[in-house]
């Protein structure tokens, strides 16, 4: 863990910001993404890496890192901008997102350094995350394992198979987070296949279950530094986030699931995002 004195919640803010600019930047270049997403789930990222989780480029082949595996895999823009504000690859390599040879395609892949696991068929990072926190308990390591879902991939009955699991072996060095911006690529999740209450059907499965607000630095600092939620009990961090964040005519907006901004709202978000980090100073 990165302690307070290293990084302020102050400067976890303006990081948002800066992400955000750079998940739009490098979209925008690629002609391909997934925005809204990425916009909803950076502040996640940005925390658990920059404040929560034992990892860095210096020991990540150390056994006693800890893991990170995101499941929402389409996002994977977001993860790219923060892996390389850690310093696991130069930024300058994700001019070449989703181009012809280049690994940083529209999915986590090993081939990336930094990346845990290759994910993207909704369902799998999870249970992908049970078995390396069981891995740890086996071996006797300490790392903690956290995975990211979106609550659109919640229907897939591999997540359930996992969550049973996780609690028939009491992992409470795992942590999974949603990112509930109740959007998904065919509408709302309410209405395509709705999990709510999703904290009640995890309760039932033996997790620990906490609430927050999923944009908002200082709140998951204070859910992270809680964990583990109870002793003997996988937690589960339900983040309330919004689809689009950051941007206000792409917030809650379907069609910035996969959308790509024109030059002028590029421009425009941009401008945006500019005055909100102004206003940090």
């Amino acid at each position: 863990m990165i302690s307070e004195a290293t990084i302020s919640t102050a400067e976890l803010a303006r990081k948002s910001v800066q992400y955000r600019r750079n998940i739009l930047k490098y979209i925008v270049g690629a002609k391909a993404g997934h925005t809204g997403g990425s916009l909803s789930c950076v502040d996640i990222l940005n925390v658990l890496y920059n404040y929560t989780m034992n990892v860095s480029p210096d020991n990540f082949t150390s056994p006693d890192r800890d893991r990170y595996i995101q499941s929402k895999g389409h996002t994977v823009e977001a993860l790219f901008v923060v892996l390389a504000d850690q310093g696991f690859f130069p930024e300058s390599d994700l001019e070449t997102l989703c181009r012809y040879q280049s690994h940083y395609i529209g999915h986590p892949t090993r081939k990336v350094h930094g990346v845990e696991q290759n994910t993207g068929s909704l369902g799998h990072g999870l249970p992908l995350s049970v078995g390396t926190a069981l891995a740890a308990k086996l071996d006797g390591r300490s790392y903690r394992t956290f995975t990211l879902l979106g609550d659109g991939e919640l229907p897939e009955g591999s997540n359930w198979e996992g969550a049973l699991l996780a609690s028939h072996y009491k992992l409470d060095n795992l942590c999974a987070i949603i990112d509930k911006n109740g959007l998904q690529i065919s509408g709302p999740t309410a209405t395509v296949c709705n999990t709510d209450p999703m904290d009640q059907k995890f309760e039932a499965f033996g997790w620990a279950v906490r609430h927050v607000d999923g944009n908002d630095v200082a709140a998951l600092q204070a859910a992270f530094d809680a964990l583990p939620l109870a002793a003997g009990k996988p937690s589960l961090i339900i983040a309330h986030t919004v689809k689009g964040k950051g941007v206000s005519f792409m917030e809650n907006q379907l069609k910035w699931h996969h959308g790509v901004p024109s030059a002028e709202q590029y421009e425009a978000a941009v401008q945006e995002l500019d005055a909100a980090e102004a206003a940090l100073a």
